[in-house]
Protein backbone atom coordinates (compact mmCIF):
# COMPACT_ATOMS: atom_id res chain seq x y z
CA UNK A 1 0.00 0.00 0.00
CA UNK A 2 1.80 3.31 -0.86
CA UNK A 3 2.39 5.22 1.99
CA UNK A 4 0.66 8.49 2.22
CA UNK A 5 2.29 9.91 5.48
CA UNK A 6 5.03 13.24 5.28
CA UNK A 7 6.37 15.76 7.20
CA UNK A 8 4.64 18.60 8.35
CA UNK A 9 6.56 21.48 6.44
CA UNK A 10 4.37 24.57 7.60
CA UNK A 11 5.04 27.21 9.48
CA UNK A 12 6.36 26.74 13.03
CA UNK A 13 8.37 28.86 15.56
CA UNK A 14 9.56 28.32 18.99
CA UNK A 15 6.59 28.26 21.61
CA UNK A 16 8.72 29.84 23.96
CA UNK A 17 9.03 33.10 21.41
CA UNK A 18 5.45 32.81 20.87
CA UNK A 19 4.47 32.97 23.73
CA UNK A 20 6.66 36.28 25.27
CA UNK A 21 5.20 37.83 22.15
CA UNK A 22 1.44 36.54 22.79
CA UNK A 23 1.50 37.97 26.28
CA UNK A 24 3.14 41.28 25.37
CA UNK A 25 -0.15 41.85 22.57
CA UNK A 26 -2.74 40.63 24.77
CA UNK A 27 -1.33 43.45 27.46
CA UNK A 28 -0.96 45.93 24.82
CA UNK A 29 -4.36 44.96 23.72
CA UNK A 30 -6.22 45.45 26.73
CA UNK A 31 -3.83 48.55 27.70
CA UNK A 32 -4.86 49.85 24.27
CA UNK A 33 -8.82 49.26 25.28
CA UNK A 34 -8.59 51.16 28.42
CA UNK A 35 -6.76 53.78 26.13
CA UNK A 36 -9.69 54.17 23.93
CA UNK A 37 -12.38 53.91 26.07
CA UNK A 38 -10.64 57.22 27.75
CA UNK A 39 -10.14 59.20 24.61
CA UNK A 40 -12.16 57.56 22.34
CA UNK A 41 -13.74 54.29 19.88
CA UNK A 42 -11.18 53.47 17.15
CA UNK A 43 -8.16 53.05 19.86
CA UNK A 44 -10.69 50.79 21.68
CA UNK A 45 -11.35 48.79 18.42
CA UNK A 46 -7.94 48.02 17.68
CA UNK A 47 -7.20 47.20 20.98
CA UNK A 48 -10.53 44.64 20.64
CA UNK A 49 -9.27 43.08 17.15
CA UNK A 50 -5.62 42.41 18.61
CA UNK A 51 -7.19 41.10 22.15
CA UNK A 52 -9.00 38.48 19.95
CA UNK A 53 -6.12 37.67 17.87
CA UNK A 54 -4.32 36.78 20.97
CA UNK A 55 -6.43 34.56 21.82
CA UNK A 56 -6.45 32.93 19.00
CA UNK A 57 -3.00 32.66 19.17
CA UNK A 58 -2.84 30.72 22.09
CA UNK A 59 -4.84 27.90 20.31
CA UNK A 60 -1.38 27.37 18.21
CA UNK A 61 1.09 25.98 21.02
CA UNK A 62 1.70 22.41 20.97
CA UNK A 63 3.97 20.45 23.31
CA UNK A 64 5.67 16.76 21.83
CA UNK A 65 7.45 14.30 24.06
CA UNK A 66 10.29 11.94 22.37
CA UNK A 67 8.41 9.22 20.28
CA UNK A 68 4.90 10.91 20.11
CA UNK A 69 3.88 12.49 16.87
CA UNK A 70 0.85 15.12 16.00
CA UNK A 71 -1.64 14.39 13.07
CA UNK A 72 -1.87 18.27 11.31
CA UNK A 73 -4.89 18.81 9.57
CA UNK A 74 -6.39 22.61 7.65
CA UNK A 75 -10.19 22.53 7.53
CA UNK A 76 -10.28 18.67 6.90
CA UNK A 77 -7.06 18.49 4.88
CA UNK A 78 -4.09 16.46 6.19
CA UNK A 79 -1.39 19.06 6.13
CA UNK A 80 1.72 16.46 7.59
CA UNK A 81 3.07 14.92 10.74
CA UNK A 82 4.57 16.90 12.75
CA UNK A 83 7.53 14.55 15.11
CA UNK A 84 9.74 17.50 16.69
CA UNK A 85 10.08 16.68 20.73
CA UNK A 86 9.46 20.27 21.94
CA UNK A 87 6.91 23.48 22.73
CA UNK A 88 6.00 24.88 19.67
CA UNK A 89 3.68 27.29 17.73
CA UNK A 90 2.10 26.76 14.17
CA UNK A 91 -1.40 28.08 12.80
CA UNK A 92 -4.02 28.09 15.24
CA UNK A 93 -6.52 26.97 12.65
CA UNK A 94 -5.28 23.87 12.21
CA UNK A 95 -6.35 20.64 13.55
CA UNK A 96 -3.69 18.24 15.51
CA UNK A 97 -4.63 14.45 16.91
CA UNK A 98 -1.89 13.61 19.29
CA UNK A 99 -0.66 9.91 18.93
CA UNK A 100 1.97 7.67 20.33
CA UNK A 101 4.77 5.85 18.42
CA UNK A 102 6.03 3.78 21.73
CA UNK A 103 5.95 0.16 21.83
CA UNK A 104 3.07 -1.32 23.33
CA UNK A 105 2.13 -5.07 24.71
CA UNK A 106 -0.70 -6.84 24.07
CA UNK A 107 -0.53 -10.09 26.15
CA UNK A 108 -3.76 -11.56 24.52
CA UNK A 109 -6.15 -14.14 26.64
CA UNK A 110 -6.24 -17.64 25.60
CA UNK A 111 -8.57 -18.80 22.54
CA UNK A 112 -10.20 -22.01 21.79
CA UNK A 113 -9.12 -23.31 18.28
CA UNK A 114 -9.36 -26.32 16.45
CA UNK A 115 -5.58 -27.51 15.15
CA UNK A 116 -5.19 -29.27 11.64
CA UNK A 117 -6.68 -32.63 12.38
CA UNK A 118 -9.30 -31.17 14.44
CA UNK A 119 -8.06 -31.36 17.97
CA UNK A 120 -9.20 -28.83 20.07
CA UNK A 121 -6.23 -27.12 21.67
CA UNK A 122 -6.27 -23.45 23.84
CA UNK A 123 -3.56 -21.15 22.62
CA UNK A 124 -2.54 -17.44 23.38
CA UNK A 125 -0.13 -14.81 22.39
CA UNK A 126 2.03 -12.12 23.56
CA UNK A 127 2.52 -8.91 21.06
CA UNK A 128 4.86 -6.25 20.99
CA UNK A 129 3.19 -3.48 18.15
CA UNK A 130 4.15 -0.04 17.61
CA UNK A 131 2.71 2.69 15.30
CA UNK A 132 5.10 3.45 12.14
CA UNK A 133 2.89 5.45 9.92
CA UNK A 134 -0.04 7.69 10.96
CA UNK A 135 -2.19 8.84 7.95
CA UNK A 136 -3.09 5.08 8.04
CA UNK A 137 -3.85 5.05 11.57
CA UNK A 138 -6.20 8.11 11.36
CA UNK A 139 -7.52 7.93 7.89
CA UNK A 140 -7.46 4.27 6.95
CA UNK A 141 -9.44 2.71 9.68
CA UNK A 142 -12.30 4.54 11.57
CA UNK A 143 -10.15 5.11 14.65
CA UNK A 144 -11.48 8.60 15.32
CA UNK A 145 -14.80 6.82 15.55
CA UNK A 146 -14.30 4.03 17.51
CA UNK A 147 -12.18 6.19 19.80
CA UNK A 148 -14.94 8.47 20.39
CA UNK A 149 -17.89 5.22 20.67
CA UNK A 150 -15.36 3.22 22.89
CA UNK A 151 -16.87 5.67 26.06
CA UNK A 152 -19.18 8.62 26.18
CA UNK A 153 -16.72 11.93 26.18
CA UNK A 154 -16.40 15.68 27.23
CA UNK A 155 -16.21 17.60 24.40
CA UNK A 156 -14.03 20.48 26.41
CA UNK A 157 -11.33 17.00 26.64
CA UNK A 158 -7.67 17.96 26.74
CA UNK A 159 -5.89 16.24 23.67
CA UNK A 160 -3.95 13.64 25.26
CA UNK A 161 -7.39 12.32 26.79
CA UNK A 162 -8.09 11.84 22.83
CA UNK A 163 -5.05 10.70 22.53
CA UNK A 164 -5.58 7.97 24.72
CA UNK A 165 -8.73 7.09 23.18
CA UNK A 166 -7.22 6.54 19.68
CA UNK A 167 -4.29 4.71 21.25
CA UNK A 168 -7.57 2.42 23.08
CA UNK A 169 -9.08 2.29 20.00
CA UNK A 170 -6.01 0.84 17.80
CA UNK A 171 -5.30 -1.34 20.56
CA UNK A 172 -8.67 -3.14 20.33
CA UNK A 173 -7.79 -3.30 16.54
CA UNK A 174 -4.75 -4.92 17.12
CA UNK A 175 -6.40 -7.09 19.34
CA UNK A 176 -9.15 -8.52 17.24
CA UNK A 177 -6.67 -9.26 14.06
CA UNK A 178 -4.36 -11.19 16.52
CA UNK A 179 -7.02 -13.20 17.43
CA UNK A 180 -8.00 -13.80 13.71
CA UNK A 181 -4.79 -14.56 12.65
CA UNK A 182 -3.89 -16.96 15.74
CA UNK A 183 -6.87 -18.79 14.78
CA UNK A 184 -5.75 -19.17 10.90
CA UNK A 185 -2.08 -19.53 11.88
CA UNK A 186 -2.93 -22.45 14.74
CA UNK A 187 -5.17 -24.29 12.01
CA UNK A 188 -2.47 -25.01 9.69
CA UNK A 189 -0.20 -27.43 12.10
CA UNK A 190 -1.27 -30.09 14.44
CA UNK A 191 -0.76 -29.61 17.94
CA UNK A 192 1.39 -32.61 18.20
CA UNK A 193 3.19 -35.35 16.23
CA UNK A 194 0.52 -38.62 16.67
CA UNK A 195 2.80 -40.59 14.61
CA UNK A 196 5.89 -40.86 15.93
CA UNK A 197 7.83 -40.25 12.75
CA UNK A 198 6.47 -37.62 10.90
CA UNK A 199 8.53 -35.06 9.95
CA UNK A 200 5.88 -32.75 9.45
CA UNK A 201 6.29 -28.78 12.06
CA UNK A 202 3.53 -28.72 14.93
CA UNK A 203 2.50 -26.83 17.43
CA UNK A 204 4.61 -27.59 20.25
CA UNK A 205 7.83 -28.23 18.62
CA UNK A 206 7.75 -25.86 16.17
CA UNK A 207 7.91 -22.70 18.26
CA UNK A 208 10.17 -20.45 16.03
CA UNK A 209 8.82 -21.13 12.72
CA UNK A 210 5.86 -20.70 13.95
CA UNK A 211 6.31 -17.81 15.61
CA UNK A 212 7.66 -16.47 12.17
CA UNK A 213 4.51 -17.35 10.60
CA UNK A 214 2.53 -15.37 13.16
CA UNK A 215 4.42 -12.47 12.94
CA UNK A 216 3.86 -12.63 8.92
CA UNK A 217 -0.35 -12.67 9.26
CA UNK A 218 -0.30 -9.98 11.67
CA UNK A 219 1.93 -7.75 9.87
CA UNK A 220 -0.30 -8.13 6.13
CA UNK A 221 -3.05 -7.77 8.68
CA UNK A 222 -2.03 -4.80 10.16
CA UNK A 223 -0.18 -2.76 7.87
CA UNK A 224 -3.59 -1.26 7.06
CA UNK A 225 -3.66 0.58 10.29
CA UNK A 226 -0.06 1.44 10.42
CA UNK A 227 1.20 -0.59 12.87
CA UNK A 228 4.25 -2.61 13.03
CA UNK A 229 4.77 -6.23 14.52
CA UNK A 230 8.25 -5.89 16.88
CA UNK A 231 7.23 -9.44 17.89
CA UNK A 232 5.08 -11.59 18.63
CA UNK A 233 5.01 -15.41 20.36
CA UNK A 234 2.52 -18.10 21.47
CA UNK A 235 2.86 -18.02 25.13
CA UNK A 236 0.33 -20.00 26.54
CA UNK A 237 -0.33 -23.70 24.44
CA UNK A 238 -3.10 -26.65 25.32
CA UNK A 239 -5.11 -29.23 24.77
CA UNK A 240 -8.71 -28.08 25.33
CA UNK A 241 -10.68 -29.29 28.98
CA UNK A 242 -12.63 -31.64 27.45
CA UNK A 243 -10.05 -33.80 25.50
CA UNK A 244 -7.26 -32.82 28.10
CA UNK A 245 -7.34 -36.19 30.31
CA UNK A 246 -7.95 -37.88 27.28
CA UNK A 247 -4.47 -36.79 25.61
CA UNK A 248 -2.43 -36.69 28.56
CA UNK A 249 -3.03 -40.70 28.60
CA UNK A 250 -2.36 -41.24 24.67
CA UNK A 251 0.89 -39.42 25.57
CA UNK A 252 1.74 -41.27 28.71
CA UNK A 253 1.27 -44.43 26.52
CA UNK A 254 3.34 -43.13 24.12
CA UNK A 255 6.20 -42.35 26.30
CA UNK A 256 5.20 -45.81 27.95
CA UNK A 257 5.92 -47.86 24.36
CA UNK A 258 8.83 -45.48 23.66
CA UNK A 259 10.83 -46.61 26.82
CA UNK A 260 9.92 -50.32 26.55
CA UNK A 261 11.55 -49.94 22.97
CA UNK A 262 14.65 -48.34 24.01
CA UNK A 263 14.85 -51.24 27.37
CA UNK A 264 14.02 -53.89 24.83
CA UNK A 265 16.57 -52.83 21.86
CA UNK A 266 19.48 -52.13 24.87
CA UNK A 267 18.57 -55.70 26.58
CA UNK A 268 18.95 -57.49 23.37
CA UNK A 269 22.57 -56.21 22.54
CA UNK A 270 23.49 -57.06 25.89
CA UNK A 271 22.62 -60.87 25.78
CA UNK A 272 24.33 -60.95 22.67
CA UNK A 273 27.30 -59.16 24.16
CA UNK A 274 26.71 -61.92 26.77
CA UNK A 275 26.45 -64.94 24.70
CA UNK A 276 29.18 -63.86 22.31
CA UNK A 277 32.08 -63.64 24.79
CA UNK A 278 31.16 -66.75 26.49
CA UNK A 279 31.47 -68.67 22.97
CA UNK A 280 34.80 -66.36 22.02
CA UNK A 281 36.97 -66.55 25.50
CA UNK A 282 35.42 -70.33 25.82
CA UNK A 283 34.18 -69.76 29.17
CA UNK A 284 31.41 -72.57 29.15
CA UNK A 285 29.91 -74.54 26.15
CA UNK A 286 26.35 -73.85 25.47
CA UNK A 287 24.12 -76.12 22.68
CA UNK A 288 21.01 -74.02 21.55
CA UNK A 289 18.81 -75.79 24.50
CA UNK A 290 20.70 -73.93 26.89
CA UNK A 291 21.40 -70.52 25.11
CA UNK A 292 17.44 -70.19 24.60
CA UNK A 293 17.10 -70.17 28.25
CA UNK A 294 19.58 -68.00 28.79
CA UNK A 295 18.31 -65.37 26.46
CA UNK A 296 14.92 -66.45 28.28
CA UNK A 297 16.38 -65.44 31.56
CA UNK A 298 18.62 -62.51 30.51
CA UNK A 299 15.31 -60.88 29.06
CA UNK A 300 13.51 -61.36 32.08
CA UNK A 301 15.44 -59.73 33.82
CA UNK A 302 16.60 -56.81 31.87
CA UNK A 303 13.50 -55.77 30.63
CA UNK A 304 11.27 -56.23 33.77
CA UNK A 305 9.83 -53.35 35.77
CA UNK A 306 11.10 -55.31 38.99
CA UNK A 307 14.53 -56.04 40.34
CA UNK A 308 15.20 -59.71 40.23
CA UNK A 309 15.14 -62.13 42.42
CA UNK A 310 18.21 -64.88 42.24
CA UNK A 311 18.05 -68.39 42.49
CA UNK A 312 21.29 -70.32 42.90
CA UNK A 313 21.44 -73.43 40.76
CA UNK A 314 23.59 -75.91 43.57
CA UNK A 315 23.01 -78.58 41.41
CA UNK A 316 24.81 -79.32 37.50
CA UNK A 317 23.49 -77.42 34.64
CA UNK A 318 21.58 -80.17 33.59
CA UNK A 319 19.33 -80.64 36.96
Amino acid sequence: MENREFAFSGFRMSGFAMLFLNIILTLGSIALMVYGIIIGLWPFLAGFVLFVCSMIFWAGFMMLEPNEARVVMFFGKYRGTFTRPGYHWINPFTNTKKLSLRARNLDAEPIKVNDKIGNPVMIGLVLVWKLKDTYKAMFEIDAQTMAQSSKAGNANEIGSASMVKIMDALENFVKVQSDAALRQVAGQYAYDDTDGDSKEITLRDGSDEINKELERKLDERLDMAGIEVVEARINYLAYAPEIAAVMLRRQQASAIITAREKIVEGAVSMVKMALDKLSAEEVVELDDDKKAAMVSNLMVVLCGDDAAQPVVNTGTLNN
